[in-house]
This record gives C-alpha cells, structure tokens and sequence, in this order.
C-alpha cells in the first residue's frame, strides 16, 4: 500500500487550519503524497474535483471555511472520492459542535478522524474536554466508537494511547506511539491528511487502509522519539521516518477482534 502511495502521489486536497497547514504539507510531500492548500469558495469545487482524496479539519473554524468545507465535500462525493473529517475541538464551542453536525449530515464522510473528547462531544456522552486536547473522562473508547461509526455508516479512527480503528463490525486496536506525539502541533491533523492518502490508493478496503496509515504513523512515531527527546527535533525526525520505505515491514502486530489482522 506504501508502495502504491508513492508510486501514484496522490492529490490530497487539504481545508486544514492555519496553525498546521505548513507542517501538514511537509508531512504529505515526506510520506509520497501531493498536497493541495486551497479553501476560496471560488476554487475549492474545482480543486476538489483534480484531487484523489479530501481532508477537512475545523482547527480553525469560521462561516467561510465551514461553507469551502461544504462546497468541497459535496464535490468530492459527487467524485466519489474520501472524505476525511478532522472534528478539531469539537466540543469546545456550539459553533463547532453544530458545524461538525452539519458535515456530517451535508457530506457523505469516509473517515471521522478524531480523539476521544472530539468523539463524546458528537456522539452527546459526558466528557471534560481541554479546549481542543482530548481531555477526561469515563468511557468505553470502543464500545462508543462502534456505536458512532453504525449510526453514520462510516469509519471512526480514534486515537490516543492505544488507537482504534472500527466500521462498527470489525474493530483493530493499534498500540504503538509515543508521548512526545502530543507534544507537537499539528500532528492529528497531519494524520488525518495521512489518512485521506492512504485511502486514495486502497478504494477496495478502507478499514484496511486506515488501519495501516495509523499504524505506520504511530511506527513513525515511536522511533523519531526513540532518536530525540525534545518535541523541537521531533518534529523534524518524525518527518524523516514518515519518508522511509520500511516502517510497516518491522514485524509490529496490531490486535483485531477475531485475530491479528496482519503481520
């Protein structure tokens, strides 16, 4: 699937926050994809119909962008393309909350890319969020990433300590990463686009396709901190490992319901 990716280079189109969009890029041009920055409501049909996936994130939300999201989206479904929602600090204000609602009832979402606090908020269960951090709480990640990705017949990733992949059927847990991940700006919202490539080249099986792009990053994760210590420098090996061709052939195995889903 890596190989895929780097041989196709797959547009990703990208209506991502401002905090992130450069580091976003640099991760996708590491990894073997193609970025698109672009969110004018004047452009974002056109360039959502040259790209081979779309990532949306509400990091940095307003009227404007919400509609570019909008316009996006319905493009990119009418392409039948991913879509890839990022619901950045969902719970953290009602305009958040209400526009991450209005993508997910207006566009036909592949792919809700999300933390656990960014989960309870959608799905209405009690949570402490931490503006737009994970937060605290008491619930069962799986069980209520299950429930969510059934009532919207799409796929949830979670991620945190131990990530969770589920189309509400099948569930992979991947239990690899590392703290310093948390550390750095942008890297959900990296991931979430990482997501969106991966997808781009494995239309038969997205549950497989997510699964790996989570793994592989977490992979990536691990070892940028096992050669730095500092959230500054890591950023920088992150991307380096994020460029090389070996990371999903180190042996790592991933826990699934009913058996190991791959070696």
């Amino acid at each position: 699937m890596l190989d895929s990716l780097r041989t196709k280079q797959p547009i990703v189109h990208c209506i991502t926050n401002h905090v992130v969009s450069n580091f976003l890029a640099n991760g996708l041009l590491a990894l073997g994809a193609s970025p698109i920055m672009g969110e004018a409501h004047e452009e974002v049909e056109e360039l959502a119909s040259l790209a081979d996936a779309l990532s949306l994130n509400i990091g940095t939300l307003d009227k404007q962008s919400l509609q570019s999201m909008l316009l996006a989206g319905k493009t990119a479904n009418s392409k039948g393309i991913p879509v890839v929602l990022d619901p950045v600090g969902a719970g953290a204000t009602s305009f958040r909350l209400a526009a991450t609602h209005q993508l997910l009832d207006d566009v036909d979402i592949t792919v809700l890319r999300c933390n656990v606090g960014e989960l309870a908020a959608i799905a209405g269960v009690e949570w402490q969020a931490k503006g737009v951090d994970a937060g605290e709480g008491n619930v069962n990640v799986v069980e209520l990433a299950k429930q969510t990705a059934l009532k919207y017949q799409f796929i949830v990733a979670v991620t945190g300590e131990t990530d969770v992949v589920t189309d509400g059927e099948k569930t992979v847990e991947i239990p690899y990463g590392s703290p310093l991940m948390s550390s750095v700006t942008g890297m959900g919202c990296l991931l979430s686009s990482v997501v969106a490539s991966f997808l781009a080249v494995s239309p038969a099986n997205d549950l497989v396709a997510v699964s790996r792009a989570l793994h592989y990053y977490a992979i990536c994760g691990e070892r940028a901190a096992q050669l730095l210590k500092g959230p500054g420098t890591f950023q920088f090996a992150f991307l380096d490992e994020l460029a090389k061709p070996d990371n999903l052939n180190a042996g790592e195995r991933i826990r699934v319901e009913d058996g190991v889903l791959w070696k």
